[in-house]
């Protein structure tokens, strides 16, 4: 697994479309990319691989049938604040018609340096009229997640997109704080606003928790902190 891996992205890096960061060939039924930028998201955007490193790459192979196979990698481990992971995923993915289209699968997450335990992901998502739903359930080594996802697209006559994630965490050992107190579980969520504008996407973004003040300490979520906070982000892509 770790030899295809390499390989995959030896093949991408060595690739003549450096611009597009990805290569795409069919193989009879098989569709192939190869690349380091990730070629998928999962979940209908819930889950999307993410690089930690200077130097990341991966594989994805999908069938005609909607069953679909990739790795990986987030990071090669090159340097030495670095790491290597190798992230290995199956799935099957299915649209009934236009307005509607489901998609199953799982993620295994691969610490080779490391002596630590592999995790696993279940997700799911859901794709009706336009909006898309998502779920996924992580079991790592100390703790235990779970994950709600909507994004109700843009809707007119402003067309205004609107995403809500809602996540619960369950620890395996409880975290102590201040005051003598423990915390064994917590929440978050996020809201997001979103509107193009002139080839920019503009986001207004609400993220929050269920800790605050002496508790936060023990917050390791999806937000950037533990309590409230209001973002504002422009994004141009040039190509």
């Amino acid at each position: 697994m770790r030899k295809l891996t390499f390989l995959a992205i030896c093949l991408a890096l060595a690739c003549p479309l450096a611009q597009a960061q990805i290569f795409q060939r069919e193989l009879g039924d098989f569709d192939l990319k190869l690349g380091t930028s990730p070629s998928r998201s999962m979940a209908q955007g819930l889950v999307k691989p993410s690089s930690s490193g200077s130097f990341h790459g991966g594989l994805d192979l999908d069938h005609d049938s909607g069953w679909y196979f990739g790795q990986w990698s987030p990071s090669l481990g090159l340097s030495p604040a670095s790491r290597l992971e190798v992230d290995s995923y199956l799935g099957f993915k299915q649209s009934l018609d236009q307005n509607l289209g489901y998609e199953l699968g799982v993620i295994h997450y691969n610490y080779p340096q490391l002596r630590t335990q592999d995790s696993q992901q279940l997700y799911g998502g859901l794709s009706l009229l336009g909006s898309r739903f998502g779920a996924a359930f992580s079991n790592d080594p100390d703790r235990r997640n779970s994950t709600l996802f909507a994004d109700l697209g843009g809707n007119p006559p402003f067309g205004i997109g609107v995403s809500v994630k809602y996540s619960t965490y369950r620890l395996n050992n409880a975290v102590s704080v201040a005051k003598g107190g423990y915390i064994s579980s917590f929440n978050d969520w996020s809201i997001k606003f979103s509107r193009p504008w002139l080839g920019i996407d503009l986001n207004l973004i609400y993220s929050d928790s269920s800790l605050n003040g002496s508790d936060c300490p023990a917050y390791s979520g999806h937000n950037s902190r533990c309590d409230g906070l209001l973002t504002f982000k422009a994004e141009r892509s040039f190509y």
